[in-house]
């Protein structure tokens, strides 16, 4: 009976470990095809604040989305 138990609370840790980084390796494969983010919306939401950004300054905000992903 205690043994039992024991098997399937191993058997459970061992799955929970295993989705945990299947589930990341898929969600940053994920990412990386379809990021949340790019050039042309950085673009608009610069212009939107009323200053026209140049390629530098896009480049640099990419890099710190980039950074934290």
């Amino acid at each position: 009976m205690f043994g039992e138990i024991m098997w399937f609370i191993i058997g459970l840790v061992i799955g929970l470990v295993i989705g945990f980084f299947v589930s990341r390796h898929l969600m940053q494969k994920y990412l990386k095809q379809n990021p949340p983010i790019n050039e042309k919306m950085i673009e608009a939401m610069m212009s939107g604040m009323g200053r026209k950004p140049s390629k530098k300054q896009v480049n640099q905000v990419m890099q710190q989305m980039n950074k934290y992903m």
